[in-house]
């Protein structure tokens, strides 16, 4: 069997890399570009919500929008109804980095998809979204604390 994983696994860092070098003169590190693209794109969005989303722990989802809050990219607000639930916003810098993050993903989709014919995308788009689909289901079951069998 063709080891798939390693395949994604090695894209996956190697943009994660990238966007991390590009975005450094921002004070965007470690990912954090991910949090604030979902929040620029869902404002309002909760912390838990976000993390299950970006597939990460609270704690590291609290990290880095901690990170996000202090360098001044979001703000945290107060549901009107539950005082207890704080949702995210995008502030104004975080609104105007959100543009040139967008860029990025596009420019890099670009070359990643390069030589694909619409038809190959479409299929490639397809069996990604059922591995990930698949992988969800592990990721639910161990982060509940339970240990898989291989």
């Amino acid at each position: 069997m063709k080891d798939i994983l390693r395949e994604i696994g090695m894209i996956a860092r190697a943009l994660d890399s990238v966007s991390n070098i590009e975005f450094k003169e921002y004070d965007l590190t470690k990912g954090q570009y991910l949090y604030l693209v979902r929040i620029c794109e869902q404002p309002g969005i909760i912390q838990e919500k976000l993390a299950e989303m970006i597939k990460v722990d609270r704690t590291t989802a609290a990290r880095s929008i901690k990170k996000l809050e202090m360098n001044g990219f979001i703000e945290k607000r107060e549901d009107q109804q539950n005082k207890k639930i704080k949702k995210l916003f995008p502030t104004e810098k975080g609104e105007n980095v959100y543009p040139l993050i967008k860029r990025e993903n596009e420019y890099s989709n670009t070359v990643a998809l390069q030589g694909f014919s619409e038809t190959e995308m479409e299929t490639i788009f397809n069996l990604l979204q059922k591995v990930r689909k698949n992988i969800e289901k592990d990721w639910e079951f161990v982060k509940k604390g339970n240990k898989r069998t291989y």
